[in-house]
């Protein structure tokens, strides 16, 4: 009896198991189908593309061996030529782009005497800032790998070095030139004779790059701080005073100026003044802007290198990647205090000077990335820049999307914008919810009815007056996805990958809200970011507004993703989490700037946000609701709801956009520079 009573409370669990394998086999089963499904879509889709690549190139085969296309050469040339200019025209946005081209370089020419030796600190201002008593005076030790100098270009370092307003510096100086270049052991230590101690120089028994003479240096330093300069450059004169200021008032451990690069003997011939942006992790991974002058606590260089000579080329864009990513307070000084010399050798003049440079980079950014724990990345160069990188991070899971669209009438805006979605969306596992809220054509509620029979896509209906974050708050309480997606109704997707390309950054948890890139009809930007402060109501504004699609953007800004204040809800993806913690969009703005002050309560709690140039979309602006300043009543109610704004974010407008540079003015949204007269 015991025996069987011990066989029959076996074998349930004995059934259970084979069950629970049953089970396991039928859910592997129906994945790999579904993964198999997936693929044969996608590889349809591939091949689909390549035969019509294939016959567009037949075609073009046969019109290139055809005489009649050869005997035209001539022709096309001047035809080329003539379309070339037309570009160049339109790609200036056509007569009032040419105005406002021709408004930049005046104003750019007048900003330009603001930033050269005009803005050099006068006798009387020069005194002041050297008697100046800071609670901490620290040393910095400024690093100069030497090597085959030019004569000039050395005693021009050496000055700019001398003449700093802040006293307390340490030049150290390790020389790997050829016996050809022995001058400048000469007139290094002729200057270290003038400088009471403060110019430490060594010659070296062989040159070791600019790595490991930089390394050379660090050996030969004292100070608490490190700076880095390159032996062709100049230094403003408060360069070394500008940095320390910050230094006692906020802490900071890593500090970074403005910069421009000039030719010639006089850093009055500028060429292009680069202004930055505050710390933005995902600028510097895409782009090395923070680049010179970088000064830092060498407590930050504690169980690390300063140079590592696998990355020559790049090597300060490695340094730099490892130094910020330590850093307690890295800090932006945005005055044009670093001059960096153009010549024929000089990267200032051309990257393919050193073609090292471009693999260089990938590999510190990869290294960088690899530290930071991400895996199955992709670093691209893009076609603003060899060393400016579209970096596409791995899709981890493929976790639902909301889509959430609101909508009034207009049914031929919504299929439009529908459409696209289901036709070039490659990411698959998302839902569409069209919130109707007070249409009267019958034309769209028919249409509604076809979508009600299609698959993952809902309707509901919010029955309020127009109000676009109460319709959205509405719209998300019936979302099932990890993720939403704010959506207009008059949109429509252009990049196939356009999901995957704002999902990778919006999976961080680091990240808050992803925008995309939106163009108007006419190919011209609608959206890029948004700035706060810009604009005639001194709220926000869009920046590179109207500029032509093909155009690169303030130093190729159109051309990677990067860090923003804010990010337009015409097409913003966000954790639900986050949308949730923060309830939503705030619903007293019934209309404006809801999206981007939902972007700065976000900041608030730390997240990025991110703008995207990798996901395409038209936007028909205006086209379903019209344009708020149409008339009287909407004008009224556009500046109730700036006020609102301007009253709950004027200690953060009062600091301006962390994002966007104080030199830029804020009347245009074309990074048009500030003059005498702003």
């Amino acid at each position: 009896m015991a025996s069987d009573m011990g066989d029959s409370y076996q074998n349930p669990n004995l059934n259970s198991s084979s069950n629970k394998e049953e089970r396991d086999v039928q859910f592997y089963k129906q994945a790999y189908e579904k993964e198999k499904a997936r693929a044969a879509s996608l590889a349809g889709r591939l091949a689909d593309a390549r035969n019509e690549a294939d016959s567009l190139q037949f075609q073009l085969d046969r019109i290139k061996n055809n005489p009649l296309w050869k005997a035209s050469k001539p022709l096309r040339q001047t035809m080329h030529w003539g379309l070339r200019n037309y570009r160049r025209v339109r790609n200036l946005g056509g007569p009032k782009g040419i105005a406002r081209k021709l408004r930049q370089k005046k104003i750019e020419s007048e900003a330009k005497k603001l930033h050269g030796t005009a803005s050099f600190p006068t006798p009387e201002q020069a005194a002041a800032q050297r008697d100046t008593k800071f609670e901490r005076t620290v040393k910095i030790s400024i690093l100069v790998p030497l090597w085959n100098n030019q004569r000039e270009f050395q005693i021009q370092m050496l000055e700019s070095v001398m003449n700093q307003t802040y006293q307390n510096w340490e030049l150290c100086l390790a020389d790997g030139s050829d016996e050809e270049h022995s001058y400048i052991g000469e007139i290094c230590r002729e200057y270290a004779a003038r400088a009471d101690g403060r110019i430490v120089y060594r010659k070296l028994d062989k040159n070791g790059g600019i790595s490991g003479n930089t390394n050379e240096c660090v050996k030969l330093a004292t100070g608490e701080y490190i700076g880095l300069f390159d032996q062709d450059d100049i230094l403003h004169p408060s360069a070394l005073y500008e940095y320390v200021k910050v230094i006692n008032e906020q802490g900071a451990d890593y500090i970074y100026c403005d910069e421009t690069t000039f030719k010639g003997d006089s850093i009055n011939n500028m060429i292009t003044l680069h202004f930055k942006p505050d710390f933005a992790p995902d600028n510097l991974r895409a782009n090395n802007y923070i680049c010179h002058f970088s000064v830092f606590s060498r407590t930050l260089l504690e169980g690390t290198e300063l140079f590592r000579s696998g990355f020559d080329g790049s090597q300060d864009h490695d340094m730099i990647l490892r130094l910020t990513a330590n850093a307690r307070k890295v800090v932006h000084v945005p005055k044009l205090l670093y001059y960096w010399r153009s010549h024929k050798a000089s990267t200032a003049s051309d990257i393919s000077a050193k073609p090292y440079a471009i693999a260089a980079a990938k590999g510190a950014v990869a290294d960088h990335l690899t530290r930071c724990g991400f895996k199955n990345f992709e670093i691209k160069s893009t076609r603003a820049f060899d060393t400016i990188f579209e970096i596409k991070y791995e899709i981890l899971g493929e976790d639902r999307i909301s889509i959430l669209i609101p909508n009034r009438d207009h049914a031929d805006d919504l299929r439009r914008c529908i459409d696209s979605i289901r036709e070039r969306s490659t990411y698959e596992n998302y839902e569409i919810i069209v919130i109707e809220n007070n249409s009267s054509d019958r034309a769209v509620f028919a249409y509604y009815e076809t979508l009600k029979k299609q698959k993952n896509i809902t309707v509901v209906t919010y029955d309020g007056e127009f109000n676009y974050a109460k319709i959205n708050n509405f719209g998300a309480r019936h979302a099932s996805g990890k993720y939403l997606l704010l959506l207009n109704n008059d949109t429509q997707v252009i990049s196939m990958n356009w999901l995957e390309a704002m999902l990778m950054y919006a999976q961080r948890p680091d990240v808050g809200a992803v925008g995309a890139k939106l163009y108007y009809g006419d190919r011209t930007i609608q959206h890029a970011g948004v700035v706060i402060g810009l604009g005639a109501h001194r709220t926000a504004g869009h920046t590179h507004y109207k500029i032509n699609y093909d155009n690169l953007g303030y130093m190729g800004k159109l051309c990677y993703a990067q860090n923003v204040s804010a990010v337009t809800g015409a097409c913003l993806m966000v954790r639900k989490s986050i949308y949730d913690a923060l309830g939503g969009l705030d619903e007293q703005f019934a209309v404006a700037l809801n999206d981007v002050d939902f972007c700065l309560r976000i900041r608030e709690k730390g997240y990025l946000n991110v703008f995207t140039p990798f996901a395409e979309l038209y936007h028909f602006e205006s086209a379903s609701r019209g344009s708020d300043i149409v008339d009287e009543s909407k004008a009224a109610r556009y500046e109730q709801e700036s006020a609102l704004f301007r009253e709950r974010w004027k200690e953060l407008l009062a600091k301006g956009d962390p994002y966007y540079n104080p030199n830029f003015s804020l009347d245009y949204s074309d990074y048009s520079l500030k003059t005498a007269l702003d």
